[in-house]
């Protein structure tokens, strides 16, 4: 599945549409969130991963989606499953990632 870009405004109706749902929090001068951004790309299109919506948001730009997962420090993780949050945390190693997913989203 490809990453779709989230806003403050179609945020809460993504994490309804999908069941399973892996959020990447990111700011635009974060050098760590451009390292790891083309990683999560591959992953999120693993037929492995086919049924997680994977989605990038802008911390700075959408303060309500940033609250929502209490997200302290960049890159952040979040995983959310049935709208609820199941984990989350500041990371740029993409084996965290794939953990968070596994840990949290599959089992």
């Amino acid at each position: 599945m490809a990453l779709t870009l989230a806003t403050d405004q179609n945020f809460n109706q993504l994490l309804q549409d999908n069941s399973l749902v892996l959020v990447k929090y990111y700011a635009d001068w974060c050098g760590n969130c451009k390292l790891i951004a083309p990683k999560v790309r591959r992953i999120s299109e693993e037929e492995q991963y086919a049924g997680i919506a994977f989605i990038d948001i802008n911390a700075e730009e959408n303060p309500e989606a940033r609250k929502t997962a209490g997200v302290d420090n960049l890159p952040y993780f979040a995983a959310f499953k049935n709208g609820e949050l199941v984990g989350g945390s500041a990371a740029s190693k993409i084996e965290f990632v794939q953990e968070l997913i596994a840990n949290k989203l599959l089992s």
